[in-house]
């Protein structure tokens, strides 16, 4: 499996794969755990992912270190908390996270980006805009910077906040459970994420996202999203959203370790998830929003 000649090319993995999903879809057939496990568990023994040699978890399991040297996943399950009390809607999250992760540089497509919450005193609706709304793209004048309008100036506003949102690395994802190929799966540190090696382009893991934080990147013909940057976490980093964030309001680290920034803000603060109701056990964890953000 080693030799480079005997590995089926890119183009022809997928082209199988995609019939595979295709003859699924045909015979009505439900793909469940079981059977994205099964394939996935498959995939995993024969080879890694292309992307930086990961191997998926199933590849892995008797690795003491992975993906690096230095990193023990076993040691670690990862979480990200977000304070709204403290977002200031600068959008500096939402840029490094572009940079970084070669996200699409338009204004329509992010792994992560910031909502904003607007209660005015003549309305008894709440108002809700993101980067990505018409008017906030005229402001910020580049599809590669960001900006909120300050649309409001001339109205009485009530309360108003901003609410960061990204993938939430469910416990029990739904993305996971539909994917037909296994090319969507969660790590056992507690990350999902998307091996575009064996990702066909179904988007039914786009579909099955409760959050709508996935996306189908038409530079890579693949499903994208956040990663929590898994490339930097491994390696003691942190996410580039977190790190830029000059207010604080992103936090993360490991729940295995008690003193972390993530278990200390969950255990001392009046934590929410979103949607809890759908079942997916997210591990994004908030203050400060109200029962209109979803």
């Amino acid at each position: 499996m080693n030799d480079e000649k005997t590995k089926p090319s890119l183009d022809a993995r997928r082209t199988f794969l995609s019939k595979l999903g295709l003859a699924a879809t045909c015979t009505g057939a439900v793909v469940g755990l079981g059977a994205a496990g099964a394939l996935k568990t498959a995939i995993a023994k024969s080879e890694s992912s292309s992307s930086g040699g990961q191997a998926k978890p199933g590849a892995a399991a008797d690795r003491k270190s992975f993906p690096t040297p230095d990193y023990d996943w076993n040691k670690h399950e990862w979480a990200f908390g977000v304070d709204a009390t403290k977002c200031i809607g600068c959008l500096r999250c939402v840029e490094a996270c572009k940079r970084e992760n070669d996200v699409p540089a338009n204004a329509h497509q992010f792994r992560t980006w910031v909502e904003r919450y607007v209660y005015l005193a003549d309305d008894k609706h709440v108002h809700i805009d993101s980067q990505h709304d018409p008017v906030n793209i005229e402001a910020s004048g580049s599809e590669k910077t960001f900006r909120f309008a300050n649309r409001y100036k001339d109205k009485k506003v009530d309360k108003a906040f901003f609410v960061p949102k990204l993938c939430n690395h469910c416990t029990h994802p739904s993305c996971v459970q539909v994917c037909p190929t296994g090319a969507t799966y969660r790590t056992e540190d507690g990350v999902v994420l998307v091996d575009e090696t064996y990702c066909i382009g179904c988007r039914y893991c786009v579909q099955a996202c409760p959050y709508g934080a996935r996306f189908f990147n038409e530079e890579t013909g693949v499903a994208d999203k956040c990663t929590w940057c898994y490339h930097r976490i491994t390696k003691g980093l942190q996410p580039a959203c977190v790190e830029v964030c000059p207010v604080g309001a992103r936090i993360f680290g490991n729940t295995k370790d008690k003193q972390s920034p993530v278990s200390l803000f969950i255990r001392n603060s009046r934590v929410q998830v979103l949607k809890p109701e759908s079942g997916n056990a997210p591990n994004v964890f908030y203050v400060g929003i109200d029962k209109e953000v979803n």
